[in-house]
């Protein structure tokens, strides 16, 4: 296999276990691969702040893909051109009005690695404040004053269709909306055409890498355009269903080396 490779790794669900770690042998394959002179990237929904750890481990020293696309840079080279698109600030303040209407928990803003929360709750505090960020609690009709990279909602799983459903009727022009699974079940809302594969496309360009050179490996919904774009697209044995349908091929889980295996198998 002597052709350069772009390798995309989504992370939860997918390159990491459910204890949230690298597994020393995916490690060791992905390394491997780096030093024959592949790309490697990470292509997740997390912000960098929450995936640097991941990317400082693998060793990378390539763009990074955050925000489900919205936010594409380069960690290292402060010359690569980066692309960062955000949502309209005076639509973003209408979903904000309509949070009790709705059935709203709780929403969470993000600029970059600025987060703001609607209303205070340790346990999503707790975990979306990876990479110490500057947080700011309190009405985000009022807090939030630039167009956010990012808006996540928390509701009970009951009212999660009709609140989908709400944003697609309304918002259909302007806005993308994801959902998101364990262990922090929301929805994901960004900038109308951006995903994984947009950014993926913009970074194997350059690189110069081919789309029949592109492997993209994923488990969620956000993954879609992702998995459909690579040259061969993988699901990981724990996806769910219709992302398995869209896909080259399944392989292992993320709890059981699928990555590792199949680039061993695949490379070597």
């Amino acid at each position: 296999m002597t052709d350069k490779h772009l390798i995309c790794l989504d992370l939860d669900g997918t390159l990491l276990t459910d204890d949230k770690i690298i597994s020393p042998y995916t490690r060791t394959v992905i390394q491997t691969l780096i030093k024959d002179g592949h790309e490697v990237i990470i292509s997740t929904g997390r912000p960098y702040r929450a995936s640097q750890i991941y990317y400082q481990e693998l060793g990378l020293a390539s763009p990074i893909v955050n925000f489900n696309g919205a936010f594409v840079h380069h960690p290292g080279n402060m010359t690569f051109k980066t692309i960062h698109e955000t949502l309209d600030l005076n639509i973003a303040q209408e979903i904000f009005s309509q949070v009790k209407q709705l059935n709203i928990q709780n929403v969470i803003a993000e600029v970059k690695d600025n987060v703001f929360f609607h209303y205070h709750d340790q346990y999503l505090f707790d975990g979306f404040t990876m990479g110490n960020p500057l947080v700011t609690t309190g009405d985000l009709t009022t807090n939030l004053t630039e167009g956010p990279t990012s808006i996540l909602i928390q509701a009970e799983e009951k009212y999660i269709p009709s609140i989908r459903q709400h944003l697609s009727e309304i918002y259909a022009e302007s806005i993308e909306h994801r959902r998101w699974g364990a262990p922090y079940p929301v929805i994901e809302i960004v900038k109308k055409g951006i995903n994984k594969a947009v950014g993926v496309k913009y970074v194997a360009e350059y690189f110069g890498i081919s789309r029949e050179n592109i492997i993209a490996f994923g488990d969620e919904d956000n993954d879609n355009e992702m998995i459909e774009y690579a040259g061969m697209g993988l699901a990981m044995g724990n996806a769910i269903q219709p992302l398995k349908e869209l896909a080259d091929q399944v392989i292992g889980t993320n709890n059981e080396d699928g990555i590792g295996k199949f680039l061993n198998q695949y490379f070597y």
